[in-house]
């Protein structure tokens, strides 16, 4: 039988009996492991892994937050409205303390807010909120934030973890440590509602579970999960995936998110074969997209040749090279190649990858693609010297901005375009959405022609989820909010 996996939005459910029912059997927590290290889960400040991230988003809130659908949710903020032109978002803050007895106010917010900003500069995030132009109280509960710009999916921007709100060290999420264990171990306990300015709940107790986190290597989660250790395994991705099994009696158990993000090869180096971006267009073009992911049985995986989707440049985008089938661009390429090597040098390539049997597969259909075209590829180690790397990241909202500000000069230097990067400013201050959108795509075009970066389509994202576990869905950003997981809905 054919084992397949379906990048789906839907969400599926799976008897115990199948799932491979175990975990702890404490119908008062829940067993969670995240694929990492233990030291992710208490990482500090701004730069966080997706353990960091998810730990921080569940014990610091921001304004908003996302649900298990990843749509944006009442977080600190109880609710607000945005501007017609979507220039303004007004917040009103709910009324409630901070863990100290004092109350939580707007000037407060304010100020966590523009201190984050101030810390975030120089990083691709603090790029992504260049459009904030200000950022000011109305009243004691009332904030407001100002755009230069429009922003898509702006409200989801403030949803990460890095602009949760602090005040004096204190912090006032839905959930908090409970217990930090010696191994690494996080333990997180739901806050009740009136300690985050909500209604008391009669048995609030009794409806809600603790969160017992572990971070572990792939295998080791795999085994956890599989041996009824834990009920639920975290950012799973490609290198991991051949470890998770797809079998019959598994189905439903492995949900894979229809992610937005980068997922291809960064250019390391400028010399040798890939010195001309005429040589690193030729290895772009041999890649045979389309089955790159055959060996894993993955359907529904969104291949592509740009920066930015085709889904996200509006009407008359398309993938490059739209006229040429595979072997035409192959051909083109291996002509490319042919007048390097004539002239006496060497086409070899090598390839870094993050570690996992999905690497290999996936290596494998990389070299396929370039011995086509006469270029020998090498897989080497993460750390090892190598001419390019996997690029594997999510999107933190869902515009063109986000993708080109993963290549701004200030971000990575080599071969980055500060044509490109003086475009995006443009576009950050254009309040016409039309002249916006010209500069994001003229942008995109420079950038393309450095051929700095290999695209080969969406990241993949996948998780383990025990049949009998509430409080989880796949969704586009490929994140899984840890609160809803506590909600026991019995």
């Amino acid at each position: 039988m054919s084992r397949r996996v379906a990048f789906t939005l839907a969400a599926c459910t799976l008897p115990a009996l199948l799932s491979g029912c175990g975990s702890s059997g404490n119908p008062n927590e829940v067993q969670i492991a995240f694929i990492g290290s233990p030291k992710q889960l208490v990482e500090k400040g701004l730069r966080l892994s997706p353990p960091g991230q998810q730990v921080r988003a569940a014990t610091t809130a921001g304004l908003v937050a996302l649900d298990a659908k990843g749509e944006v949710v009442p977080a600190l903020a109880e609710r607000w409205i945005v501007t017609e032109d979507g220039l303004s978002y007004i917040f009103r803050v709910r009324d409630s303390d901070w863990p100290d007895g004092k109350p939580l106010t707007a000037e407060q917010v304010r100020d966590s807010l523009k201190l984050t900003l101030r810390k975030l500069r120089g990083t691709s995030l603090g790029l992504d909120l260049a459009s904030i132009s200000d950022i000011r109280t109305m009243t004691g509960r009332v904030i407001e934030i100002d755009l230069s710009s429009p922003v898509p999916d702006f409200l989801q921007l403030l949803t990460q973890p890095e602009l949760g709100i602090t005040y004096r060290g204190q912090v006032a999420g839905p959930m908090a440590v409970s217990t930090a264990q010696s191994d690494g171990d996080v333990v997180l306990k739901p806050m009740p509602p009136e300690k985050r300015g909500l209604p008391a709940q009669h048995n609030w107790e009794k409806s809600v579970r603790e969160l017992q986190i572990r971070a572990l290597p792939a295998r080791d989660a795999m085994k956890a999960f599989y041996s009824g250790d834990v009920d639920v395994v975290f950012d799973g991705r490609l290198a991991d995936l051949p470890l998770a099994d797809t079998g019959p009696l598994s189905r439903g158990t492995v949900r894979i998110d229809a992610a937005m993000g980068l997922f291809g090869l960064r250019v390391l180096r400028d010399d040798g074969p890939l010195g001309d971006p005429v040589r690193r267009e030729a290895l772009a073009m041999a890649i045979d997209r389309q089955g790159l992911l055959s060996p894993f049985n993955v359907a529904g995986w969104l291949p592509s040749t740009r920066i930015i989707p085709v889904s996200l440049l509006g009407p008359g985008a398309s993938e490059r090279w739209p006229n040429l089938s595979l072997e035409q661009r192959r051909n083109i390429a291996r002509e490319r190649i042919a007048a390097w090597t004539r002239a006496g040098n060497s086409a070899d390539v090598r390839i870094s990858l993050p570690e996992g049997p999905g690497s290999q597969k996936l290596f494998n259909e990389l070299a396929k693609s370039w011995a086509a075209i006469g270029v020998t590829a090498e897989l080497v180690a993460p750390g090892k010297q190598a001419d390019l790397a996997m690029v594997d990241a999510l999107a933190r909202f869902g515009g063109p901005r986000w993708f080109l500000d993963q290549f701004n000069c200030g971000v990575r230097k080599l071969l980055c375009s500060p044509e490109a990067d003086a475009l995006v400013r443009e576009a950050v201050n254009e309040a016409d959405p039309e002249k916006h959108r010209t500069d994001l795509l003229e942008a995109e075009t420079r950038l393309m022609a450095n051929e700095g970066f290999i695209p080969l389509g969406a990241p993949v994202r996948w998780s383990l989820v025990r049949g009998d576990v509430p409080g989880f869905a796949p969704n586009r950003w490929a994140t899984h909010p840890l609160f809803p997981l506590a909600i026991d809905p019995k």
